[in-house]
C-alpha cells in the first residue's frame, strides 16, 4: 500500500484533531507541542517492520493510531452497551490509544525504524524496515510510557495499564496483569482490554486490505511492486536515521518529499 502525500498531511490532520478535541489543557498543548517537535519522523513513520504484519508503508504509523483512535471508541459502545463502563474516562481512552505505540517512533530525533538497506531482506522477507540500534532495548509499550514520563506529561494509572498491556496476551510480561483467578489482582478497569481490542481490530483491517486481494488473486500480484512502493528508500546508498529524516523533509516540504515515491 502507498499513501500520498495529500493522504498523509490529512492523516496527520486528523491525528492532531483527536487531541485537539479529547484531550484537556494541559496535555493538550503538550502533546501537540511534542509531535509537532519529532513531526518529521512522525509523518512518515511506518506502523511496522515488516509487510507481513500491517502498515508497513511511509505514513502507516499515524494511519494505525487513528485507526485505533477510532476502533476505541467504537469498542466502548459496545462494552457500554453490555454494561456501562465507568471505571475510565473518554480522555483516558482516546490518550492511551493516541500514544500506545508511540514507542515506535524512538526517543527524541532518534527513530525507531529505518530502511533496511539489505535488498535480499527486502525482497524475500518483506523486511523493509529494520529497528534502529543506535536506541538501547525496550519493549514498545515501555517506550511509549518513557516517552510521555521524559518529556513531563502526567498520566493517570488507567492510562499506564492500558499502554501497558495493549498488546494483550501476545506479550509473555503481561501474564500477571491479565491471567488471575483472585479477584483482588485482578484489572480493576476494562481500558486496557478495550485497547487491546481496538488494536487488533485495526492491526487485522490493515492486514486484510493489504494481503486479501494478493491472497485471493495471486496471479494479479505484481512481484516489483514492493520494490517499487519503496524505491526512494532502497535507492539510498546508506539509510540511516539521518537519512530517514532527509527524506522527511527537513530541507524540503512534504510534498517535496513524496514526489518520487
Amino acid at each position: 500500500m502507498k499513501l500520498s502525500a495529500e493522504q498523509i498531511q490529512e492523516n496527520y490532520e486528523v491525528f492532531k484533531k483527536n487531541i485537539i478535541d479529547h484531550i484537556a489543557s494541559p496535555r493538550k498543548e503538550q502533546l501537540l507541542k511534542y509531535y509537532q517537535s519529532i513531526e518529521d519522523i512522525l509523518l512518515l513513520a511506518p506502523a511496522s517492520s515488516k509487510e507481513g504484519y500491517h502498515n508497513a508503508f511511509p505514513g502507516g504509523y499515524v494511519d494505525h493510531v487513528n485507526r485505533v483512535v477510532e476502533a476505541s471508541l467504537y469498542c466502548w459502545e459496545t462494552w457500554n452497551h453490555f454494561r456501562e463502563v465507568d471505571s475510565f474516562t473518554k480522555e483516558e481512552l482516546v490518550f492511551s490509544a493516541i500514544n500506545h505505540d508511540l514507542g515506535k517512533l524512538g526517543e527524541g530525533n532518534t527513530p525507531g525504524y529505518i530502511p533496511n538497506e539489505s535488498e535480499w531482506h527486502v525482497k524475500n522477507q518483506g523486511a523493509i524496515y529494520k529497528n534502529n540500534t543506535k536506541l538501547s532495548f525496550m519493549l514498545i509499550p515501555d517506550r511509549s510510557i518513557f516517552n510521555l514520563v521524559r518529556v513531563g506529561m502526567n498520566i493517570s494509572e488507567n492510562e499506564f495499564l492500558a499502554i501497558k498491556l495493549h498488546d494483550g496476551l501476545y506479550e509473555d510480561a503481561n501474564k500477571p496483569y491479565l491471567i488471575s483467578f483472585n479477584p483482588e489482582s485482578r484489572l480493576r478497569t476494562s481500558l486496557p482490554l478495550i485497547l487491546h481490542q481496538a488494536d487488533m481490530i485495526a492491526s487485522r483491517v490493515e492486514w486484510e486490505n493489504h494481503w486479501i486481494p494478493k491472497l485471493n488473486n495471486p496471479s494479479d500480484s505484481n512481484a516489483s511492486q514492493k520494490k517499487n512502493t519503496f524505491k526512494s528508500y532502497n535507492n539510498q546508498k546508506n539509510p540511516s536515521a539521518e537519512a530517514y529524516m532527509q527524506l522527511a523533509g527537513k530541507n524540503n516540504s512534504l510534498m517535496d518529499a513524496f514526489k518520487n515515491i
